[in-house]
């Protein structure tokens, strides 16, 4: 499985990735922000994208947007991972599209779980 995770927080994104040596196979990238995404996605395609709602140069909302406008990305599946875990922000994130939300700190047996339920 193939994993974007883009986070600007160099922290976060290190202890997500070991987090994710836990599950063996899958492969993560990371971005620090929406440019070096889109940039990542246009030489490796991602089977799971998990965005944090601030970046530097765009909110997670509106770069799963620009993501789901390449064919290859249309349809893949998403998670918000975020500090902010209001009941509206959760909801906000599912009503754009967000497969589920991940608060920070994350947990990572909830996140073992939904991407074992992917592979299922």
């Amino acid at each position: 499985m193939r994993l974007l995770y883009v986070e600007d927080n160099r922290i976060n994104a290190l202890l997500f990735e070991e987090a994710m040596r836990l599950s063996p196979g899958v492969e993560v990238r990371v971005a620090e922000d929406g440019g070096h995404a889109m940039r990542t996605v246009a030489e490796w395609t991602p089977d799971v994208l998990v965005l944090d709602s601030h970046l530097p140069d765009i909110t997670g909302l509106q770069l799963l947007q620009q993501l789901r406008e390449l064919p290859a990305l249309a349809g893949t599946p998403a998670f918000m991972c975020s500090a902010d875990a209001q009941p509206e922000d959760v909801q906000q994130a599912l009503d754009a599209g967000f497969r589920g939300y991940w608060a920070k700190p994350i947990a990572i047996s909830a996140i073992l779980a939904d991407l074992g339920r992917l592979e299922a």
